[in-house]
């Protein structure tokens, strides 16, 4: 692990979500970047209208390359899903990540912790609150929920 490195990483995946403040619905606006040895395989944020989630975009453009990488995202993936689709954290779960880093905790119901316990129970590693202070500013309103 490479602080450094790390931190730029979560900034971009920062980034990302800032870019789609406003655009997303009900649902926050969340960024992910996937990266496996340090080079981004994989980033994407929040779809038009909330859906669909950073998470399963970046998954997807990463394929199989998910496989022992680090997902960075700007908040805590979802451990549920309204709409019964699989969670952000099956998704990367199941994707092979290695090691998940947030940012901001996300307090909704379908979140609140299920997603880091759900990554957990599948043998990833799980970072909570890296440059929390930076992601802020992005999810003031507590009504919000990434679901």
């Amino acid at each position: 692990m490479d602080p450094q490195a790390d931190a730029a990483l979560m900034r971009r995946a920062i980034a990302l979500a800032r870019g789609r403040l406003g655009l997303t619905g009900d649902n926050p606006a969340v960024g992910c970047v996937i990266a496996r040895d340090g080079a981004v395989v994989g980033e994407a944020a929040t779809d038009a209208g909330g859906r669909p989630h950073a998470e399963e975009q970046a998954v997807a453009l990463a394929g199989l390359r998910t496989r022992g990488a680090v997902a960075y995202v700007s908040l805590e993936p979802c451990g549920a899903r309204s709409s019964g689709a699989p969670s952000c954290a099956e998704l990367l779960a199941a994707a092979g990540v290695a090691r998940v880093v947030y940012a901001a905790a996300n307090p909704h119901p379908l979140s609140a912790g299920r997603g880091p316990e759900r990554l957990r129970d599948a043998g990833v590693a799980v970072e909570s609150g890296f440059l929390a202070a930076e992601a802020a500013g992005l999810y003031a309103d507590p009504n919000r929920a990434d679901s």
